[in-house]
């Protein structure tokens, strides 16, 4: 499908990640949730199992598979918004229905069975549930916006002017989430920065988001309200701050977001290894904490239960470090972008 939808596409431009479909960073970031989510089931489930005599396979094989399906999906929306052809998200649209009605099911009989809410099975099946809803809500607003399916004429875009000039080189609004979060995009400029010299032209020029002049403009517009809110106050002057954060506001408060989840997720490393040291004391000093569950049916496991598992405790540590770095660098990112174009438009 992929394949079939880059020949089919109409739209030629020297790059191929110029177009977004709506709502694709909301997607990216369901999307890591829901591989989030899965991880926690195959987790849960392996937990479980080795609570049992015999194996349950069920327990775990199909939050793997819905772990890789996820992984696959998000490489097929890839490939199809960059191949700008969106009729084959229709494949990936009837994918969310089905995984949204399986889960449904699941979650019901639960509730039919009389599994409490806080058993962590039941409330990682919920979750699922409202995850792969709203992705299915995404991909409606695809089909809204787009206007690609059961609409006589489709809506037709047009490429940013920074890709239709071949000089532009900084691509980091127009690639995907995951390749912003990790500059995977400066690949290729850093490779041909290591075989040979780099020059202003292997450069290129900047972007018109980032030009003196766009941002000149942009503090300007805002000073000039500043002054027609106080015209009718002959003791107040325009404030030149206010002006700064009504056209650099948005960006400084998304780069104290993230530092703020950084923080917070500095939290986590602490409170991982503790319980980690703790799982290992439990561990030597009882020895009935080894014994086997016998019956299937009290295999259910609380958050407060899953979460004494040193292991789990470890993947959990790992991640969140490397979910701390992100934000930590998106912080630094966003301010060092904002503060050059704050200080041009000065």
């Amino acid at each position: 499908f992929p394949g079939w939808g880059s020949q089919s596409s109409k739209v030629q431009i020297h790059h191929n990640t110029w177009l977004h479909f709506p709502g694709h960073n909301l997607r990216w970031i369901l999307t890591f949730t829901l591989l989030f989510v899965h991880v926690c089931e195959i987790a849960e489930g392996i937990v479980s199992d080795t609570q049992m005599k015999s194996r349950h396979l069920h327990l775990f094989l199909p939050a793997i598979m819905g772990f890789v399906a996820a992984t696959v999906s998000i490489v097929y929306y890839h490939n199809i918004e960059t191949s700008n052809f969106p009729k084959l998200l229709l494949a990936l649209f009837l994918y969310w229905i089905m995984a949204f009605v399986t889960k449904t099911i699941k979650l019901v009989r639960y509730c039919q069975d009389g599994v409490p809410f806080s058993q962590l099975r039941f409330c990682i099946t919920g979750i699922m549930v409202i995850l792969y809803g709203l992705l299915m809500a995404v991909e409606i607003n695809v089909i809204r916006v787009r206007r690609y399916v059961f609409f006589m004429n489709p809506q037709k875009v047009k490429p940013p002017e920074d890709l239709q000039d071949l000089g532009v080189r900084f691509l980091q609004p127009f690639v995907n989430l995951l390749s912003k979060a990790t500059y995977w995009w400066m690949n290729t400029l850093i490779i041909s920065a290591h075989k040979k010299p780099v020059d202003l032209k292997a450069i290129g020029k900047l972007p018109i988001a980032m030009r003196a002049l766009t941002n000149y403009v942009c503090l300007k517009e805002a000073y000039e309200e500043q002054k027609k809110k106080v015209a009718d106050q002959p003791n107040r002057s325009p404030s030149i701050w206010l002006a700064m954060y009504s056209a650099f506001g948005r960006p400084i408060l998304l780069s104290s977001t993230f530092r703020y989840l950084a923080d917070l997720l500095g939290f986590a490393g602490p409170l991982c290894i503790s319980g980690i040291v703790q799982g290992f004391q439990n561990t030597t000093n009882n020895t009935n904490t080894t014994e086997k569950v016998k019956d299937p049916s009290n295999s259910y496991l609380s958050s407060e239960e899953f979460l004494r598992n040193v292991y789990v405790l470890a993947v959990l540590l790992f991640l969140a470090l490397i979910l701390q770095r992100t934000f930590l660098q998106a912080s630094y990112y966003v301010t060092t972008e904002t503060g050059i174009n704050l200080r041009g438009a000065l």
